[in-house]
């Protein structure tokens, strides 16, 4: 019963404010909230750094003013969503640079009746596997600081699909109330091939055509616009940001001039 009772009566944990201090210096989404929502990433910030193993490859230094910029950046996407959005999985793996990844690629041909496997590298800056880690680039990272309005956010793109995921397999639908889910579902799909149509047939598009190969790469893009170009994103599917800002809350530049990072925190490589 000691051991139940001091498990369950732990204060949650906080982050350091001056730390916290110098995470708004040097990350623009942080620094245009207003002071309640600050306090609120503050906070998912500090469970997320006592949650999960940073753990830094190739001899990339991660001080803790680093780690917090991490932090803070992978709960932008739950502000509104909660401390529920952590689940499922343990460990943040930070790559220098964008790394490689060896896949195999499986074509079946059902008329001949034989399948076709190929393997290959393909080079990344992120990855959220539905069962284990997440990883990213420590260099993309620092360059969306730097650019903050570029309608780019990795951490936001791979948390994207780890709240996809909590509802079971990558779908583009994270979890929602069932007349919500019913909505985004319709709303979405169309969104979506809307999109995917004008993109197979070589018309230019307001967001980033990657956000065609699938239903979840379109949820993980239009996610980083919403915070890194919403107006952008209101303009060319004024639907889809509509469900998204319902979802995450208002963009921390929906209002906000924005500004680019000052000194503080060294985000170089």
């Amino acid at each position: 019963m000691r051991w139940f009772r001091d498990r369950f009566s732990r204060p949650d944990p906080v982050i350091d404010p001056d730390r916290w201090a110098r995470v708004r210096t040097v990350v623009p989404w942080v620094a245009a909230l207003d002071a309640a929502r600050d306090a609120r990433l503050a906070g998912l910030a500090a469970r997320f750094l006592a949650a999960k193993t940073i753990t830094p490859v190739e001899d990339l230094p991660l001080d803790d003013d680093r780690r917090a910029v991490l932090a803070a950046l992978c709960c932008l996407p739950l502000l509104e969503f909660g401390a529920d959005g952590l689940r499922g999985w343990s460990q943040l793996i930070v790559y220098p640079e964008a790394f490689k990844i060896e896949r195999r690629y499986t074509d079946v041909y059902e008329t001949d009746g034989f399948e076709l496997v190929e393997e290959g590298v393909d080079e990344v800056d992120g990855e959220a596997w539905e069962r284990g880690p997440l990883v990213l680039s420590w260099a993309d990272i620092a360059h969306e600081l730097q650019h903050p309005r570029d309608g780019r956010c990795l951490p936001v793109h791979e948390m994207a699909h780890k709240l996809d995921v909590l509802e079971g397999g990558f779908s583009g639908t994270p979890p929602l109330p069932r007349e919500w889910r019913r909505a985004w579902v319709q709303d979405f799909e169309a969104a979506y091939d809307a999109f995917a149509e004008r993109v197979d047939a070589g018309r230019r598009t307001a967001i980033d055509a990657s956000a065609a190969e699938a239903p979840e790469e379109f949820f993980a893009v239009c996610s980083e616009y919403h915070f890194s170009a919403p107006g952008r994103l209101r303009q060319a599917l004024p639907t889809v940001a509509a469900h998204l800002e319902r979802f995450y809350g208002p963009s921390p530049f929906a209002k906000s001039a924005g500004a680019r990072a000052p000194d503080g925190i060294a985000t170089d490589a």
